[in-house]
């Protein structure tokens, strides 16, 4: 038990400090840039109303953060209820025995029979679902489990090279935190972005897959592996050709009603799944619930803190600045510059997840949640993942210092997830 305790305890600490050191950096370098940049505008431009507008966003993000958290509380009490539901009634242990034969293809030099593959599994259903909560706990079981057959322990094997690329490159079936944020900012049809989301996450994920089984000699021309390409590809393509000769308002109702339809379908295997197991639905509802109360509840400070560092930023006139550039350079490219005020979003989500969130929030409350900008930045958010926080902190756990083709391989697997994501919104919402 004390071992068990110790374990655990340590686990929190690498986690709590990966995610702290990252965000420190970006947040301190919010207000240093804004201060410097307020500054040249104060003593060169003579304006003399900056440092006032920089006070006054600090005070309108952090009312902003509080509102945001507080009316988090029902609907992802809601969502975290039901995720409970299926975690209780088995589906993760489904789509675990689903995904198997394609993960023993991926991982050929894990033995057969050995725990790490089904930790793996795990991981990769609990994210799939969105049950990340789960899926931490399973990740660093995977790594500690990988580290025990690693011949070099200093260096990243094969195995965790593949396992932490599909990580970063964020497969998931149910972007749930997206979908209730954009619920809190009031968008018409949160669910709009789930397809647009499920096809940019796939192609990160077919990318990062692909690169890695070339560099690591795996063959992709494998029934399983080439199985799950083919039966992506044809849902992407398929998806995409269906959608490309319809109407833009057709398109926002078809993709909604199909979102819906499909999520509502989900919600209801969850409970037929638990039925059958004899699970207690109700209670597994109110115990994921309550943890959706705590976690709204506990998100308060950390949101609170990157909206204010955003707000100076952006009343600084940094933002602008950084926007113009890029809309510059977008414009001498020949290409439509409206993807250029999502952009944030997708920069920052390989450096941290909170920070991104908080750019997806800015996002939408500065031009709308349903805006054209408001949705690529949802789409941005639930394509990929927080590569480097990832690495370090499952590396961390279990003291690996080269991480060998990790994070370039990752963040080629988080460009694909950009550039479909701008693909996609276009198509959906453009």
């Amino acid at each position: 038990m004390i071992l068990l305790s110790l374990t655990a305890y340590y686990e929190f600490i690498i986690i709590e400090y990966g995610r702290i050191m990252v965000l420190n950096y970006v947040w301190i370098a919010f207000f240093l840039i804004a201060f410097a940049v307020a500054f040249i505008k104060l003593i060169f431009f003579g304006d003399v109303n900056v440092f006032t507008e920089i006070m006054n966003s600090t005070y309108d993000s952090a009312r902003t953060g509080f509102e945001i958290s507080l009316g988090l509380t029902g609907v992802l009490s809601l969502w975290l209820g039901v995720m409970k539901i299926g975690e209780r009634g088995g589906m993760v242990g489904l789509f675990s025995k689903a995904a198997a034969p394609l993960f023993s293809k991926l991982f050929p030099d894990i033995p057969k029979g050995h725990p790490a593959s089904a930790s793996i599994l795990m991981n990769i259903s609990a994210n799939m679902l969105g049950l990340d909560n789960a899926a931490t706990p399973f990740g660093l079981k995977a790594m500690q489990e990988l580290q025990e057959i690693n011949p070099n322990k200093k260096e990243a094997s094969n195995p965790m090279i593949m396992f932490l690329v599909l990580n970063a490159s964020g497969l998931t079936l149910i972007p749930v935190t997206v979908m209730v944020y954009r619920a809190q900012m009031g968008a018409a049809n949160p669910a709009d972005v789930f397809i647009p989301i499920m096809i940019s996450t796939f192609a990160a994920t077919v990318v990062g897959m692909l690169a890695v089984c070339i560099k690591q000699g795996i063959n992709i021309f494998n029934k399983a592996i080439m199985g799950f390409l083919l039966a992506m590809i044809t849902i992407i393509t398929s998806t995409i050709f269906a959608f490309r000769s319809m109407p833009q308002e057709q398109i926002n109702i078809v993709s909604g009603l199909v979102a819906n339809i499909i999520l509502f379908s989900i919600i209801i295997s969850f409970i037929v799944k638990a039925l059958l197991n004899k699970t207690n639905i109700f209670e597994a509802f109110i115990d994921g619930a309550k943890d959706g109360f705590k976690t709204a509840v506990s998100i308060i400070p950390y949101l609170i803190a990157i909206l204010v560092g955003i707000g100076v930023f952006r009343a600084s006139g940094a933002m602008d600045f950084l926007m113009d550039g890029l809309r510059s350079i977008a414009a001498i490219a020949g290409t439509d510059t409206r993807w250029v005020d999502g952009i944030p979003t997708a920069l920052m989500k390989p450096l941290s997840g909170s920070g991104a969130r908080g750019m997806m929030i800015d996002a939408m409350k500065t031009f709308g949640a349903d805006s054209f900008a408001g949705r690529l930045s949802a789409v941005f958010q639930g394509a990929t993942d927080t590569t480097f926080y990832i690495v370090a902190v499952y590396y961390g756990a279990v003291n690996i210092k080269n991480s060998r083709y990790t994070i370039p391989y990752s963040l080629l697997a988080d460009l694909a997830g950009v550039i479909a994501a701008i693909a996609v919104a276009y198509l959906f919402f453009g």
